[in-house]
């Protein structure tokens, strides 16, 4: 029956064909595919979608396995096109304005199989068709959950014809919470309870109901396990009572389940509702387990960040009580390292993971480090040029400890007898991969030779400090050499441990 046609095995490629359909055929259609799994799974069948390419020919342009039954296909129809001797049955569902059957029984390895084809209808014309590939061996000897799913399922298969499915407000936050195997309600256009699969019934009785549901209104029997000042979310009410397409939680007795509402209708109006229901009590349990793990964490890192504050203070105050200039000098340098790794615990204190947004840490810390560094009646500027993106601690904090010796060694080495000066901080990431220059507009370096002071990659502590993190943690390598118009150029190039690519 279907053919493979070169690339083309791609929902959106294969869309791209039809240069006919404007953004909102295109977007009506990728709706349809993303709620259809409902379909499949409510009619125990496969479901097609097939479009007719410029050149005539029909190509199948995606495709939804059911989850409840076997499949008919466990191979990738996605970009094949169908067989020319169906030509004919597709080009009169095409011209159809309803549901088409096929007059023919067809096999796909060894079941036999019953086509019928919905007309994708949007905004006066046909865009496609869904095909509903029924395996006829499902159709026999059903029971009252059979016959109610599969009843179910065509009545939202019929709709799409009619251009009422997928819904116009389709359910975007909690789309794939509720399926049809963890239990489905249907209800009558008033609301009322006309059959419940037995996997629906126990998310209720987990919920604490014991009344029997059938024939009951589901919105009083979900009023009913609320108590009087409970909270409930405002979509409660649209979900319990079927008219409207949305989705919902209801919580009680300490137990969670999540619906999603699906309104029926026939050409004349509504004629009811699925409801479908998922016991979500262990999920929400785990989630209220991650948040507190989340605040924990947080709360470490704030207290780190304190206690770090705590240690830079005594650093200050024993520097003030020093007379010799040297220790003020080395003290005030461990304050400002201590202070850096302090930031960037801030920084990671204010979010819910251990990853933080580099480019709003880094700039603090390294204005910091120049406010450290200068002179009273010094103005150095600082700026960037890219981007670090996100990254965790275990690469933030050597990574700020290596950008703020770097710049804190441009001012004391390159600016000592300059009023002004600028810093330029160049940034560019490719996945893990890190290149980072900083540049100054100083004396450069053979000034500091002839001056007698330590060359910037000379043997100083922070130059040891630079190295150390850049080859150790981060098997990199740094560079130093002369900047182009004067001053000095410092090249670092890393690979980040842990960061995510961005």
């Amino acid at each position: 029956m279907l053919r493979i046609m070169e690339d083309m095995a791609d929902f959106t490629k294969i869309l791209a064909q039809r240069t006919d359909f404007d953004d909102t055929d295109r977007e009506w259609l990728h709706q349809l595919v993303t709620d259809w799994q409902v379909i499949a799974d409510l009619s125990f069948a496969d479901l097609l979608l097939i479009l007719q390419m410029p050149d005539g020919k029909f190509i199948v342009a995606d495709q939804c396995r059911p989850s409840t039954v076997t499949t008919l296909r466990s191979e990738d129809v996605v970009g094949k096109e169908v067989d020319e001797e169906l030509s004919g049955e597709l080009e009169a569902a095409m011209h159809s304005t309803s549901i088409f059957r096929s007059t023919v029984m067809r096999s796909i390895g060894r079941s036999t199989v019953c086509n019928v084809y919905a007309p994708v209808r949007h905004n006066g014309k046909t865009l496609g068709l869904v095909v509903r590939e029924t395996n006829m061996a499902t159709r026999e000897s059903n029971g009252r959950y059979e016959s109610e799913s599969i009843n179910a399922g065509k009545q939202l298969y019929e709709m799409i014809p009619r251009g009422q499915f997928p819904y116009h407000d389709p359910v975007m936050n909690q789309r794939h919470n509720a399926r049809v195997a963890d239990g489905f309600i249907i209800l009558t256009v008033d609301g009322i309870v006309r059959y419940a699969a037995p996997n629906a019934v126990s998310c209720f009785r987990r919920l604490g109901s014991l009344s029997t549901m059938q024939g009951q209104y589901l919105s009083e029997v979900g009023t009913q396990l609320l108590h009087t000042n409970d909270t409930f979310p405002e979509s409660l009410p649209l979900v319990l009572s079927g008219k409207a397409a949305a989705d919902s939680e209801l919580e009680a007795n300490r137990s969670a389940v999540s619906m999603r509402s699906l309104p029926l209708y026939d050409a004349n109006g509504r004629v009811g509702a699925i409801v479908l229901c998922r016991d979500v009590t262990e999920l929400r349990r785990r989630d209220v387990e991650l948040q507190t793990k989340d605040a924990t964490i947080s709360e470490i890192h704030h207290r780190v960040k304190n206690n770090l504050q705590a240690i830079s203070a005594l650093l200050r105050l024993q520097a003030r009580k020093t007379k010799s200039e040297e220790v003020k000098k080395e003290l005030a340098e461990a304050q400002r390292r201590v202070q850096t790794i302090a930031m960037v615990h801030e920084g990671l204190s204010q979010t819910a993971d251990e990853v933080v947004d580099f480019d709003k840490v880094i700039p603090k810390l390294l204005r910091m480090s120049v406010n450290l560094a200068t002179m009273s009646d010094q103005h150095i500027d600082i700026a960037f040029d890219g981007s670090f993106g996100l990254m965790p601690a275990q690469d933030a904090t050597p990574l700020s400890l290596v950008l703020t010796e770097l710049v804190t060694n441009a001012i004391e080495h390159g600016f000592e007898h300059k009023d002004s000066g600028h810093i330029l901080i160049r940034v560019h990431r490719d996945g893990t991969h890190l290149d980072v220059a900083v540049e100054d507009d100083g004396s450069g370096l053979d000034a500091e030779e002839e001056h007698g002071m330590a060359k910037s990659s000379g043997s100083g502590l922070g130059t040891q400090i630079i190295n150390t993190f850049v080859t150790n943690d981060f098997a990199g390598s740094v560079h130093w050499e002369p900047r182009d118009g004067g001053g000095t150029k410092v090249e670092v190039s890393i690979n980040l441990r842990a960061a995510q690519a961005q």
